[in-house]
């Protein structure tokens, strides 16, 4: 083979990966290309995350090109991913994680006065704001990462909730007015960490990826989406987790909060192999949350 082609979405932030990707891999000695696909989450982004479906709206449409042959790799964030890859891919590589943090820009969580607004599209960042400070108030916030970062101070926005990986690879870590605490303010499943997901039966391009793979993100990400993939689709609970290995030892730590911040349940499981560690994660708090008594969960 002698270049990779790489899908990526449009974005600037996912350009950025991509291309982070492609020198980590020139540096092992391999050549790629980028092969730019937009996505419908891109394409209608006026239109609340809630609304398009959720996961899978910056996905669908990069994994069909890989799918056609048209890209030998497709470029993730993690966190955009369906808990399953579609038949026919795998996830072949996930390079050195960055914080998997959220961040508040414009100001920290003390500095926001009584009633102040906080903007984010997330289910999960609004829920645990909610919890910690129910007398926000917390509207819906959508575009692309520049637009986003110039909200606070706009329309009566006092802060936005971001992840603290994507401003460090935009080289914006200045603007974080507070990192957030990921053992209460829990990050979204695969947050900080890439995805490359090849064709299974490309055992080529498998092998050459393998090169960047960075175990320890590897297994993180793997106990993390187990968990997502136990709480299944019809969980509309806000929920989060974050793996970590702590020697050999997988450490991973979730919660499940009600939608309005008024009921959470939290717990850290040791152990492994991951996908077991993060499945039983799942299983734990769903038990914990009460299971079908409690509005937004759907055990079928």
């Amino acid at each position: 083979m002698s270049t990779i082609r790489l899908a990526t979405r449009r974005s600037p932030l996912a350009l950025l990966q991509a291309e982070l990707v492609r020198a980590n891999l020139q540096r092992h000695g391999v050549d790629a290309e980028l092969v730019l696909i937009e996505t419908s989450g891109d394409r209608k982004l006026d239109v609340p995350l809630k609304l398009l479906g959720g996961q899978g709206i910056f996905a669908v449409e990069i994994q069909k090109a890989l799918l056609r042959g048209e890209a030998d790799v497709a470029v993730h964030s993690a966190k955009d991913l369906p808990s399953q890859c579609p038949a026919g891919l795998t996830i072949a590589c996930v390079p050195e994680r960055r914080d998997p943090a959220d961040v508040l820009v414009g100001r920290s969580l003390a500095g926001l006065g009584p009633g102040a607004t906080v903007a984010t599209g997330s289910p999960r960042r609004r829920a645990l704001l909610l919890e910690r400070r129910p007398d926000l108030q917390v509207v819906d916030l959508r575009g692309n990462m520049a637009s986003r970062l110039s909200t606070p101070g706009k329309g009566g926005v006092d802060a936005v909730v971001a992840a603290a990986a994507a401003l460090e690879r935009l080289g914006e870590s200045g603007l974080i007015a507070e990192r957030l605490d990921p053992t209460w303010f829990v990050p979204q499943v695969g947050q900080g960490a890439l995805a490359l997901e090849a064709r299974s039966d490309d055992e080529e391009t498998r092998a050459l990826l393998a090169e960047i793979n960075d175990d320890e993100a590897m297994t993180s990400l793997v106990t993390e989406r187990a968990f997502l993939a136990e709480l299944g689709t019809g969980c509309s609970i806000p929920a989060g987790a974050y793996a970590r290995l702590v020697g050999d030892v997988i450490h991973v730590h979730g919660a499940m909060i009600g939608v309005d911040g008024t009921t959470s349940v939290r717990a850290t499981l040791t152990g492994g192999p991951p996908g077991q560690l993060g499945q039983e994660l799942a299983m734990t708090l769903r038990d914990e949350m009460g299971g079908a008594s409690l509005p937004g969960w759907d055990r079928d």
